[in-house]
């Protein structure tokens, strides 16, 4: 989590700064490369590296251990960084657009270099940025259990996993209990490290002067043009090499079945339309009531999200077990409801701000004319907010696509999606068997790119 959230950092910040600040070419598309990271599973990444550059992978068995693997701890790190970067990258590169420009301009001719600029007036305001990308990217990493499985690193999630499956379920619930105390202890620092009181909202921003790169420019679009092959390109062609390919005994079990990805599409829009229809009622109370009870009801949803998902499915497991076995042994409400508590916030974030958009004249206007609350919601709000509602219910779908931990732990016996499947294909190192359902998880989460602009209203300015 320390070199994860330090890397995406390091990484996230400069390219924020590139895309806004200087006289890049292209910014847009620039802009768009370095966020579609974030739309592909780190783990989804992990196989496909893994299986080519770890420890027994294909160019392992070619050129031995003259070429460096990735795989272990480091491996873990590096892969992880790559996807979770653009966290830091997207909430810097928003505060970087909302700041006032001007006052660096103001520093400069007081004689204060770039550097100088940089570290008094323009990272005080975009500090709350950072905090808000750093605290996504030290999450993800902590809670990221695809991706050290995959590569064999002994951290909390997997080993978690490891010992449930072992039925030393005592040992997991106590490694869950330190697990959830350092995400604690992660969000007071954020909270105390992501306010700022000299940080400068949208309303004043100013344009200031771009930064000339020169003959810095082609470096600086080499550089993204590499992560990008990295993160995208790279796993893509290993995918479909693999698709190709028809080395080593079969293994029927394995063998790509449609209705891997009707279970994981039903289970998806089972979680998308319960949660919709538990984010409804909280995000109109908390958009149109400001009060404590209101806030306090926003942000409890904002729980299961920062919980990691192994603990989330351990849980509920031993809910299941001992307290519903009935439930439990159906499987398909009870993971339902860990898809809910783990995405609920997503819905409710999207919900909330088109509630906040919705014009109260309006509302007004129709109780004048004698039309009751419901009446007045059903004709009037409810039509408003739909759009945020269907986004909502969107990105809750393709986040449970790929949700990980808590399908293989709670899924019922014979009920195979195409996560389980990509992660039985691992486990027996039969990668060829992982390469469809990774593309379709890839095609699905480009998906969710396509509903972040829509938000946008279709630009990235």
């Amino acid at each position: 989590m320390g070199f994860v959230t330090l890397f995406s950092i390091l990484l996230g910040v400069p390219l924020a700064v590139l895309t806004t600040r200087t006289d890049l070419p292209y910014p847009r598309f620039w802009t768009i490369v370095a966020a579609l990271p974030l739309v592909i599973p780190s783990y989804i990444g992990a196989i496909a590296f893994t299986g080519m550059f770890g420890s027994g992978g294909e160019i392992d068995s070619l050129f031995g251990m003259s070429v460096p693997r990735i795989d272990g701890l480091s491996g873990a790190t590096f892969i992880i960084t790559l996807y979770t970067y653009p966290y830091v990258f997207l909430t810097t590169r928003a505060a970087l657009l909302s700041m006032d420009s001007s006052l660096v301009d103001a520093a400069r001719t007081l004689n204060a270099g770039p550097f100088e600029a940089f570290r008094r007036v323009t990272f005080p305001q975009i500090r709350p940025g950072i905090a808000a990308g750093a605290l996504l990217a030290g999450l993800y990493a902590i809670s990221d259990f695809g991706t050290p499985a995959f590569m064999r690193a002994s951290v909390f999630t997997s080993m978690i996993y490891w010992e449930f499956s072992n039925f030393a379920v005592e040992y997991a619930a106590l490694l869950a209990l330190q697990l959830i105390a350092i995400v604690a202890i992660v969000l007071v620092i954020e909270a105390g490290i992501g306010r700022d009181e000299d940080a400068s909202g949208g309303v004043g921003a100013k344009p200031g002067t771009t930064i000339r790169l020169g003959r810095w420019k082609w470096p600086a679009m080499g550089f993204i043009s590499a992560l990008g092959t990295i993160t995208l390109v790279v796993p893509v062609a290993i995918f479909t090499n693999w698709l190709f390919r028809s080395e080593g005994d079969p293994i029927p079990s394995l063998e790509f079945e449609w209705g891997f990805a009707f279970n994981s599409v039903r289970l998806a829009l089972l979680a998308a339309l319960v949660a919709c229809l538990f984010a409804l009622p909280v995000a109109y109370y908390s958009g149109r009531a400001n009060s404590l009870v209101s806030r306090v009801l926003e942000r409890a949803t904002y729980i299961g999200f920062a919980v990691p998902g192994i603990v989330i499915g351990l849980a509920l497991v031993f809910l299941g077990t001992r307290t519903l076995p009935s439930l439990y042994r159906q499987g398909v409400w009870l993971l339902v409801f860990a898809y809910v508590v783990r995405f609920l916030p997503q819905a409710v974030g999207t919900v909330r701000s088109s509630v906040l958009q919705v014009d109260d004249k309006t509302i007004e206007a129709a109780r004048t004319l004698n039309a009751g609350r419901i009446e007045t919601f059903r004709r009037i709000t409810l039509p408003a907010i739909m759009p945020g509602l269907v986004a909502g219910g969107i990105l809750v779908f393709l986040t449970t696509m790929k949700e990980l931990p808590v399908t293989l732990m709670l899924q019922p016996i014979g009920m195979d999606t195409l996560v389980s499947i990509i992660w039985d294909a691992q486990d027996a190192l039969a990668y060829r068997y992982a390469a469809i359902p990774s593309l379709i998880l890839i095609l699905i989460s480009g998906l969710s790119m396509l509903v972040l602009l829509r938000q946008e209203g279709g630009e990235i300015s």
